[in-house]
């Protein structure tokens, strides 16, 4: 090990002591499995650790060097990698946060790292059966595919006129979030080089991620106020809440949360793998704790949804358009479900491959499933498009 004792001792009242340590056969109980990777690990060395005893400030003036032996030979194409274990409470693990190798050979390797630990070196091999390049291939070209159709939702959104029943703010802000996270997903999530960068991208996808759930909550909550207008007026008028407090509440919850988020815990965005949350500090729960929240409610309003319908029909009996308006929201209700549920519902089971595949299209194909609902199935838009190709041809002179 070869560390600066004495910028330590300059902030220690000119005294500094390391203790260095080799723990023979504790590798069988901080075995490699403990280390998040999807990749095949093999432990590589015996487990170390090095630490400051009597010394107040722990900070390192420079970055302290590890040259660690191999207990066997290195294995062609492997990554060799210097980790640390975090003991971030119940969730204990191999961390590869602030450790770094910079030079392996056959015998050996150097690890660099920016703080005292336990430290041992994991080999890390690639998975041969190709599935996890298959999945991220067939998930680029689904979430192009999605992107389109967003693409093409937004559009008919701001251009097409619509009835007066009908707000289009949750809706648009829904689709117009959700393409800026997956074209940001899609293009910025792997550039983990920049550390900078990546934190900026991190803290990004998780406003907007958390934006898009604020507002499938907000367009259930305004399909939901519709839906109860039924048994109570004749006539369908707007329902809900202003524009201006939709905007309100879609942007300002996910800002506060991120605020929060990155205020007690900054070093959370960004890992040395995807531009993304970190799972130390359990920090991933700043995302998936709204999201089950948010699920959760959508689930209630859903069947709360289903509930008046039920009331509404069983009370509809001569009124055929009334009629006709309900089994509308009927369907659009159960594929307003399947829409913005179902597919993320699946992201908490992917124990399976069939299940990984099944989330990758589902939730890449959200715009998709938008824009069939509530643009080709839709007797206004579908008007406006035959317009739209009318003018088009006009002006080509067909």
């Amino acid at each position: 090990m070869e560390i600066n004792l004495t910028g330590i001792a300059m902030n220690n009242n000119r005294s500094a002591a390391v203790t260095f340590m080799s723990f023979t056969g504790m590798e069988k109980h901080l075995s490699a499995s403990f280390l998040k990777t999807d990749n095949q690990t093999e432990m590589f060395s015996d487990v170390i650790a090095a630490m400051l005893p009597k010394t107040k400030i722990t900070d390192l003036s420079e970055p302290v060097s590890f040259t660690i032996k191999h207990k066997k030979s290195k294995t062609e194409g492997g990554l060799m990698t210097c980790v640390y274990w975090n003991d971030a409470g119940q969730d204990k693990f191999w961390s590869v946060e602030g450790c770094t190798a910079n030079y392996s050979n056959e015998n050996y390797t150097v690890c660099i790292c920016n703080h005292l630990s336990t430290f041992a070196l994991i080999m890390q091999m690639k998975d041969e059966s190709g599935s996890n390049n298959l999945l991220e291939w067939i998930n680029n070209i689904a979430v192009i595919l999605g992107l389109a159709f967003f693409a093409c939702a937004i559009i008919t959104f701001i251009f097409c006129s619509w009835s007066a029943k009908v707000n289009n703010t949750a809706r648009l802000n829904l689709c117009f979030c959700l393409f800026l996270a997956q074209l940001l997903f899609l293009v910025g999530a792997s550039h983990t080089e920049n550390k900078a960068l990546c934190s900026v991208i991190a803290g990004a996808l998780h406003f907007l991620f958390l934006a898009s759930f604020v507002w499938m909550l907000l367009e259930a909550l305004q399909l939901f106020l519709l839906v109860r207008s039924l048994a109570q007026v004749k006539v369908i008028h707007k329902e809900g809440l202003h524009s201006a407090y939709l905007l309100l509440i879609g942007y300002s919850i996910p800002t506060v949360v991120v605020g929060v988020s990155a205020g007690v815990f900054p070093e959370g965005y960004g890992s040395g793998q995807i531009c993304w949350l970190k799972q130390e500090n359990n920090f991933r729960w700043t995302f998936l704790g709204p999201v089950c929240f948010i699920l959760t409610i959508n689930l209630f309003l859903f069947c709360a949804i289903i509930w008046h319908l039920r009331l509404t029909l069983v009370h509809m009996k001569s009124d055929i358009s009334k009629i006709k308006d309900t089994r509308i929201i009927v369907f659009k209700s159960v594929t307003q479900f399947v829409i913005l549920g179902c597919s993320w519902i699946l992201g908490f089971f992917q124990g399976s491959t069939l299940l990984s595949y099944l989330f990758t299209v589902l939730n890449s194909q959200q715009g998709t499933f938008i824009f069939i609902v509530h643009c080709l199935l839709n007797r206004e838009v579908r008007e406006e498009y035959k317009k739209w190709f009318s003018c088009l041809c006009v002006k080509q002179g067909v």
